[in-house]
């Protein structure tokens, strides 16, 4: 099992719920990710920017080992989560994955029922104990979602048939129902219209009420409007990380300015 101490709450760290630590990742002979260190805060949204190939989504998958896919990746440093080496080698990355829920950039639902979308991961984790449980737990999530009252009347019909929006945030509620933790997001609206980006962007503002949300974003408006923290990768580097406020209207490093007024990108 997924199984790490709680964080140590006599100390004053009260909000920081995954911890980075001299991480560095290669794929094969590129080194991808340089030395980076950072505090992510529970209930927060935090946003990675930053060029395209700068690194961010790479950071991300190793926040739920999804480098661990990739034959020539590796990963070197510390992500603890509460406190827990989450690449310790008794750490399971499937339960690890049920505890960090991950939604793509493209809308990825199963070709199956809309129940059966958000149903999957609670049965192969053995979340619950019958079927009312299971029916709880999808129309739990689905809530979550914030896509429930559009689909409770056809929760047989195939996830692949919604709109790309609807298709997201079915995403979005597959991702929560193993009452996840954490939850990465990596560009989860460049594939949708205006009007679904704003309904997901609400939805990310809600779940941040009971999960840390991490998201990787190309949007610097979208960052600014949707996360609390923002960190500004560039060429592998963590240039700079603080108040999304801040990030936008002072910063300290010449390259995050640079890329925020769309000198560099």
């Amino acid at each position: 099992m997924y199984d790490v101490p709680r964080k140590d709450t006599t100390v004053d760290q009260k909000d920081i719920k995954i911890t980075a630590k001299g991480v560095q990742v290669y794929y094969g002979d590129t080194h991808a990710i340089k030395d980076v260190d950072v505090d992510i805060e529970d209930k927060t949204v935090t946003a990675f920017i930053g060029p395209s190939g700068c690194g961010k989504s790479t950071f991300l998958r190793c926040l739920n080992r999804m480098n661990d896919t990739i034959d020539i990746c590796r990963v070197e440093g510390k992500i603890a989560i509460d406190g827990g080496d989450i690449y310790a080698p008794q750490v399971d990355p499937v339960q690890l994955r049920a505890k960090v829920g991950m939604v793509f950039q493209k809308p990825n639902p199963f070709p199956k029922s809309i129940y059966d979308n958000v149903a999957y991961g609670p049965r192969i984790h053995g979340l619950a104990n019958s079927k009312a449980e299971l029916d709880e737990i999808v129309e739990r999530a689905l809530r979550r979602g914030a896509i429930w009252n559009e689909v409770k009347d056809r929760l047989d019909a195939p996830g692949t048939g919604l709109s790309g929006g609807q298709q997201q945030r079915l995403c979005i509620a597959r991702a929560v129902a193993t009452e996840p933790e954490v939850l990465l997001m990596d560009e989860p609206c460049s594939a949708l219209d205006p009007i679904a980006t704003a309904q997901v962007e609400e939805l990310i503002e809600e779940l941040r009420r009971e999960y840390s949300v991490v998201i990787v974003t190309h949007s610097m408006q979208q960052a600014a409007r949707v996360s609390q923290k923002t960190a500004f990768f560039h060429l592998g580097n963590l240039v700079e990380y603080g108040d999304t406020g801040t990030i936008f209207t002072n910063p300290v490093d010449p390259r995050t300015e640079s890329y925020i007024t769309g000198r560099i990108g």
